[in-house]
């Protein structure tokens, strides 16, 4: 097994570029299966979920040419559909997530898919009911064969319908949308999801010859076509690793400028770094995050305690709530962290009140964090990652602490983060990827 040993403590710095956003990757990447056209798509992270996905559209018949470390194109024109009932698809598909994003556009253009019980984070449930019921509204029939943990789905005659999602689910939304873009007749789709990830997967499928409007509402309309071309498209930077980059700097009094960040499409995130007291500069489309000492959490106007929670965008994404969460434990003041969309997404914070932090955990979803405002360093301590996200929140807590740390289990991190060691090193950091086995307990 792999881990990661760091010497914490260190000052960074430099520059450091954010790599293709995972969650859009997921969904531009399974699009393809929508024409049997060319299509050509750039700034494509080299981590271990989406490299997956790519390796299963290859099982599937799509012809993929790497033309660069970032750039594929993709050609969909052989699929071979006998493929889902093969062992290597059971496999496969079942240990990816991100494997139902390929089942809308399969129904679309085929009219059936199969699929197991997708895999991923162990981070609490995560319904895949969304996506069926939107199929089915669509028209489609499915059957869920719980011996196998397996789902088959026919769509023969995909018709538009009106649909209002019980929850703006990202992936519900991108899966339904690339369903309905080929179905006879109108889809509208309300409480859509309404991400810059959603946006850039409509704005391409528009570029294909796709008739969405209503992009970046939570209101989308659905005109179906019977055809789509081919197109190039070029993913955004990850949002995540950029906020990740935010708290690394913050936490180890560093001066580091994030390049090409596609500011505009960040939503709240830079204000919500603000209301820890982070000092952040805009620069053209790069952000400068200052050397800082001590940073202090704002309070609410009442000089109540500050609450900072996830929602859908244009709130506070989730997958940030872990890095918000360490960053306060060093901060001057106290926040309340409220994690509503998942259950177990907290229960890495013994690690960090092993490391010194002051983290009361509420209950599953909540944690009060009591800021030490740095007045002593936390400590290095050996811990095992749970899942991407808070992988790199202790990742963070190890770069900042007096030490050596060791985190196991970093293929969670590694299915979010390319070349992490390597990106770190290149700004001073002291990290080093070492075989060892994780402890028994």
């Amino acid at each position: 097994m792999n881990a990661f040993e760091i010497t914490g403590g260190i000052k960074l710095k430099g520059e450091i570029t954010p790599q293709g956003a995972k969650n859009e990757a997921l969904q531009i990447l399974s699009a393809v299966l929508l024409t049997e056209k060319k299509v050509t798509i750039s700034n494509i992270p080299d981590i271990k979920d989406v490299n997956k996905l790519i390796e299963l559209l290859g099982d599937l018949g799509v012809t993929v040419e790497r033309i660069n470390k970032d750039t594929y194109t993709f050609e969909a024109k052989n699929i071979d559909l006998n493929f889902f009932e093969s062992d290597t698809f059971k496999a496969k598909g079942g240990g990816l997530r991100g494997s139902i994003m390929i089942v809308g556009p399969l129904l679309a253009r085929f009219g059936k898919a199969a699929i197991p019980k997708p895999g991923g984070d162990k981070i609490g449930r995560r319904r895949l009911d969304t996506h069926f019921i939107g199929f089915e509204k669509l028209g489609a029939k499915f059957v869920y064969d719980s011996k196998k943990a397996f789902f088959n789905v026919d769509a023969t005659n995909l018709k538009g319908a009106y649909i209002l999602l019980d929850e703006a689910s990202v992936t519900g939304t991108a899966n339904i949308v690339m369903a309905a873009v080929l179905a006879k007749g109108t889809t509208t789709i309300y409480n859509a999801a309404c991400e810059p990830y959603l946006q850039q997967l409509c704005k391409m499928l528009n570029r294909m010859g796709a008739k969405i409007s209503g992009i970046g509402s939570n209101l989308l309309t659905i005109e179906g076509v019977s055809v789509l071309g081919g197109t190039e498209h070029r993913m955004l930077p990850d949002m995540i690793e950029i906020g990740s980059f935010i708290g690394m700097a913050a936490m180890t009094e560093s001066e580091i400028t994030i390049k090409n960040v596609c500011y505009d499409e960040l939503g709240v995130i830079p204000e919500v770094f603000r209301k820890l007291g982070i000092k952040l500069e805009r620069r053209g489309d790069d952000i400068y995050v200052p050397s800082q000492k001590h940073y202090e959490i704002d309070t609410f106007i009442d000089g109540s305690i500050l609450t900072i929670a996830d929602s859908p965008w244009p709130g506070f994404t989730p997958d940030l709530l872990s890095i918000v969460l360490v960053v306060a434990t060093q901060a001057k003041g106290n926040v309340l962290i409220h994690q509503k969309m998942f259950e177990s997404r907290l229960f890495f914070v013994d690690k960090l009140i092993d490391m010194g932090a002051q983290i009361i955990l509420c209950d599953p979803h909540r944690a009060t964090v009591n800021g030490i405002d740095k007045k002593y360093k936390l400590r290095g301590i050996s811990m095992t990652s749970p899942d991407i996200r808070a992988g790199v929140s202790l990742l963070i807590a190890a770069l900042s602490a007096e030490g050596k740390s060791t985190i196991y289990n970093i293929e969670q991190i590694e299915r979010g983060y390319q070349d992490i060691d390597t990106r770190l090193r290149a700004l001073g950091a002291q990290i080093k990827r070492v075989n060892a086995d994780a402890p028994s307990h």
